[in-house]
């Protein structure tokens, strides 16, 4: 959903306001959010605005606007500003979480504060109270409207942001020290789980043939050909691939932001494949005729760099919001396939991995070269993926 028809600057207090329609209603509606226009407000107000357009879409609305005020008001449930002197804290956990954000932003990635520090901001700027008196509630919260292990991890999180607040001086104690939960067990038979060869075909030939999304079949059968990471394939430029293509250096990634990196464990490798292949058949169809060395190998189907936002869009689902609030679903071509029955479950973008690793060892080759090849140890490998014995000394064009 677009910015511009939700969020702008009030001309007159040069605040950030949300305005937009209903279905419905004749009105437009109006909310004045009192904070400044920073690209960390912003975060906040789009929370709130999403909040709006969920409960829009799942006929929940409500349309006194009391639920989505973050201006304190009498009737506002939502008081993140108000201060009064029989608080005892004198900063709530959304002001002690931005100043420990800009903290670890001095000593940590700046991906990391993109991705999982700005994620928890924005699940923070939609807790109903950000009292620290309220802790108890707050936790409540999230194990209601989040799942079991992004409650503990935001709960971690807050503890530790706590604790920090704490050692300088602006609170008096952590609320949040005895209210951390166990942490869940994740099934790891959903996390790592693997597409057959004919299903991978199917994938590949469905975006092929794909009346919107057809752009997008090289790089699918690259990632299902090599088994990198996504980050990595959307780092990837013409000067990491040979002239004859058949050597394909992996040596950085990117994330959602388009913040270059090393490779997630900084594992430089080169990935070989044979002459003939499939995989150099593509990459030879692909490459220019004049191929700039730092040119990107995959972009948008509008020539942008890509991420993994648009990944899901196509591979997964895209929505978008319309003037008044409407959301619209699009499926990606994966989910589609599943709608249609076609194929039987649906498995996360990060299968491409998972299928090449284990096809790649079901086909002979050694579980060394299958950690070399994909970036990983091969104690990952022996713990994720099958264990056959027999071994090949080149990768088989499976």
């Amino acid at each position: 959903m677009s910015d511009d028809k939700w969020i702008n600057v009030d001309k007159r207090s040069q605040k950030l306001v949300i305005r937009f329609h209903v279905k419905g209603f004749d009105k437009q509606f109006f909310i004045a959010t009192g904070l400044k226009d920073t690209k960390r407000n912003r975060e906040i107000v789009r929370s709130r605005r999403d909040a709006i357009a969920t409960d829009i879409a799942l006929q929940r609305f409500d349309s006194t606007l009391k639920s989505y005020q973050l201006l304190a008001s009498k009737d506002s449930k939502f008081k993140p500003l108000e201060k009064t002197q029989a608080n005892k804290y004198k900063y709530n956990i959304l002001e002690l979480w931005l100043k420990f954000t800009d903290f670890q932003s001095t000593l940590i990635e700046q991906t990391t504060i993109l991705t999982k520090y700005e994620a928890i901001t924005r699940y923070t700027s939609r807790l109903p109270d950000f009292s620290l008196e309220k802790a108890t509630e707050i936790r409540d919260w999230l194990l209601k409207n989040t799942t079991k292990f992004m409650a503990f991890d935001i709960l971690n999180n807050y503890n530790r942001c706590c604790n920090w607040a704490v050692n300088s001086k602006f609170i008096p104690d952590n609320p949040f020290e005895k209210l951390k939960i166990k942490k869940p067990k994740r099934k790891l038979e959903d996390n790592y789980q693997a597409f057959t060869l004919e299903q991978r075909d199917l994938i590949i030939n469905a975006f092929e043939e794909h009346p919107v999304h057809f752009h997008y079949a090289p790089l699918i059968k690259f990632l299902f050909w090599t088994g990198c990471r996504p980050g990595e394939a959307f780092a990837l430029t013409w000067g990491d691939i040979s002239e004859d293509c058949c050597r394909i250096s992996i040596n950085k990634s990117c994330n959602l932001h388009r913040i270059l990196k090393g490779t997630k464990n900084g594992k430089n490798r080169v990935f070989p494949t044979a002459k003939g292949s499939k995989l150099q058949q593509l990459l030879r169809t692909i490459r220019p005729d004049r191929a700039n060395p730092k040119s990107l190998v995959f972009r948008s189907k509008n020539q942008k760099p890509l991420n993994n936002g648009i990944l899901q869009n196509f591979w997964n689902e895209s929505t978008s919001a319309d003037y008044k609030g409407e959301i619209h679903r699009y499926p990606g071509v994966v989910k589609e396939l599943v709608a249609k029955g076609k194929l039987d479950f649906y498995l996360k973008p990060y299968a491409t991995r998972h299928t090449f690793a284990t096809w790649a060892i079901a086909c002979g080759v050694s579980l060394d070269k299958v950690a070399l090849w994909i970036g990983d140890e091969v104690e990952t490998v022996l713990r994720h993926y099958c264990h056959p014995n027999v071994v090949k000394s080149e990768c088989p064009d499976f």
